[in-house]
């Protein structure tokens, strides 16, 4: 998609590009694969943000590894966590004795992901980490430690790489800053 496409007209600025995101993607991967060699993690996406991430994630690690999808919800279409965790679509087999990977598309609050981290934990994972795109820790509500980020950002609205507001722009093979007239009664 070209930069001047219309839908780039609803953001701000560009606040890492295809290129960039790429090559920290194929960085993560090489991590993981030299970190878990020998084991044959569970690899969780997170729906719906994290599935492009994690799909190209997957494709460059070189190890057995299986594939699991939870879809969790704590904003519904607000721009702001509500606090209230909700599993929608939860896991299809046992992780018990498993090494999990949960793959988020950004780490906020922090408070989806530790009710999952100690959901998936009572579930007896050998280990769960946290694996991130984007990482705002200047929004950390809940202590949270993310073993693996591919980027730490400012405390900004952003869109794209499946990231979205209210399921929209998660097509824009950028992560841009989303122009606050998007999502404020004033524009």
């Amino acid at each position: 998609m070209d930069t001047n496409a219309r839908i780039y007209g609803d953001l701000e600025r560009i606040l890492v590009t295809r290129e960039e995101i790429q090559e920290k993607v194929r960085e993560m991967a090489q991590r993981l694969t030299k970190d878990y060699e020998g084991r044959e993690p569970v690899m969780i996406c997170i729906l719906k943000g994290a599935f492009v991430f994690f799909s190209d994630l997957v494709r460059e690690m070189d190890l057995p590894l299986t594939t699991e999808f939870m879809a969790i919800s704590s904003y519904g279409s607000s721009t702001k966590s509500s606090g209230v965790v909700r599993i929608l679509k939860d896991l299809d087999r046992d992780i018990s004795g498993r090494d999990v990977l949960v793959v988020e598309d950004i780490v906020d609050s922090g408070l989806t992901l530790s009710y999952l981290k100690g959901v998936l934990e009572t579930r007896k994972a050998r280990s769960v980490a946290i694996v991130t795109l984007l990482d705002k820790p200047a929004r950390r509500r809940v202590p949270l430690e993310v073993q693996y980020s591919c980027f730490n950002i400012p405390d900004a609205f952003v869109v794209g790489y499946g990231l979205d507001y209210d399921e929209k722009y998660r097509n824009l093979p950028d992560i841009g800053v989303l122009h606050p007239k998007i999502y404020t009664k004033e524009g």
